[in-house]
């Protein structure tokens, strides 16, 4: 008998929201399995960091390395470094090498050695002798580069956080960027963060803040000469450290003022005074001193510079309780003392810095604060106290400072710093 052939079912089909149902499961692993990986890979890593000296054999110590300002320093300084990071970016450790830094250059015997800090980042779950035991041996291979000679110590200290933020901030001029050993250099908005300006000071008259300093050393402050022509006894005036002038981190009274002596309230020359402190401070990551530079010091017309205080941000206004920053650049006192600008009134020991525009500039409540700069080792020197101006932030009238370089040695004089 015949037998038809049975029908065939019609082919199955997927509906849009069973489609949609697997297209959401397949992406979500998918996400989850990239987390895992991100997560291994960036989020399982710790930074470490590690302490060592390093005899350079052929370099004869003399004074011109006993500061970070020198050219001597800076050059010998960042040979080091390069050094040192050269070797890592060339060896099994190049993907946990983040960066090197000489804390200090001491003499020993004739020669001089090198205290660096060094920064890696690994797995949580690397041991530490074993890193130890890596870094020694790519250090064992450095010998020369160029005419250098260098022999590193067979000891290599851990160090915790902690114990590097101690190292660091022992070193003037030291932002954050600097104490974490970080590869990135970031200024944000107008308004600073804890720790931005460490050596930033308020300088309080019966608690109120006046002026603005800049901490040069744990007893020492810079600040200008007219902050205290009306209120020279030290007992009405007291320091505060932070970026808060309402909540201070600290606030230390002050045992003594030298203004120059030749400080005119007319020509507005000399205007610089040093401020010693009632007692030392303790430096930590969010107050420590700025470098000062040396009197060869150049300070290059159109470079970039950041002036910080409390002043008040409109010409007439009142002063801010939070610590502000602007970036500013410095400006030649040729072009500073033009007819349209100043006419001649910027005198040798002064400083030029602003906008062409204005718009950005220190104003009433800024003054004695510091006009800063970063070197090419990212340390922070002061080269300007504010001083005067005429008003705040107009077209060719910019801020003028007192030019630190030329009164480096009175500096030493008053401070022996």
């Amino acid at each position: 008998m015949y037998r038809p052939r049975p029908m065939l079912s019609p082919p199955r089909s997927f509906t849009p929201f069973a489609v949609a149902f697997v297209v959401i499961i397949t992406v979500g692993l998918l996400a989850m399995m990239a987390g895992l990986l991100i997560h291994f890979l960036a989020f399982d890593k710790k930074a470490y960091f590690y302490h060592s000296n390093f005899h350079i054999l052929n370099v004869e110590y003399t004074e011109a390395l006993n500061s970070p300002a020198t050219h001597e320093y800076r050059t010998l300084s960042e040979r080091i470094e390069a050094m040192i990071t050269d070797a890592f970016r060339g060896s099994n450790l190049k993907s946990e090498f983040i960066r090197t830094h000489v804390v200090k250059l001491r003499k020993e015997g004739s020669g001089v050695v090198a205290d660096v800090v060094m920064k890696f980042r690994s797995s949580k779950r690397n041991n530490r002798k074993v890193m130890k035991t890596r870094i020694q041996s790519v250090l064992r291979r450095l010998s020369s580069s160029g005419n250098l000679e260098i022999a590193p110590s067979n000891e290599i200290t851990s160090l915790t956080d902690q114990d590097t933020e101690n190292v660091l901030t022992q070193e003037c001029g030291a932002r954050p960027d600097l104490i974490t050993l970080s590869e990135e250099r970031i200024i944000g908005g107008k308004q600073a963060e804890p720790g931005d300006w460490p050596w930033q000071v308020s300088l309080q008259l019966n608690n109120v803040h006046h002026c603005g300093g800049a901490l040069i050393s744990n007893t020492w402050v810079l600040s200008a000469a007219h902050c205290f022509r009306s209120y020279p006894n030290p007992q009405y005036w007291t320091a505060t450290f932070g970026v808060s002038t309402v909540s201070p981190r600290l606030r230390v009274r002050v045992r003594a003022i030298l203004a120059h002596d030749g400080y005119s309230s007319v020509t507005r020359d000399n205007d610089i005074a040093v401020v010693q402190l009632d007692r030392p401070v303790a430096f930590s990551r969010n107050i420590h001193r700025v470098c000062l530079p040396a009197a060869t010091q150049s300070i290059v017309p159109d470079s970039v510079a950041y002036v910080t205080g409390w002043g008040s941000l409109t010409y007439g206004g009142n002063a801010v309780t939070n610590l502000e920053q602007g970036e500013v650049r410095i400006i030649s006192s040729e072009e500073c003392n033009m007819p349209a600008g100043y006419g001649g009134s910027v005198l040798p020991g002064m400083l030029c810095a602003g906008m062409r525009s204005g718009a950005v500039d220190a104003c009433q409540g800024d003054s004695g604060g510091p006009l800063v700069q970063e070197d090419t080792r990212r340390l922070w020197f002061v080269v300007g106290i504010v001083s005067w101006g005429y008003q705040c932030g107009l077209p060719n009238k910019p801020g003028v400072y007192t030019q630190v370089t030329a009164y480096r040695n009175w500096i030493k004089q008053q401070t022996g710093i």
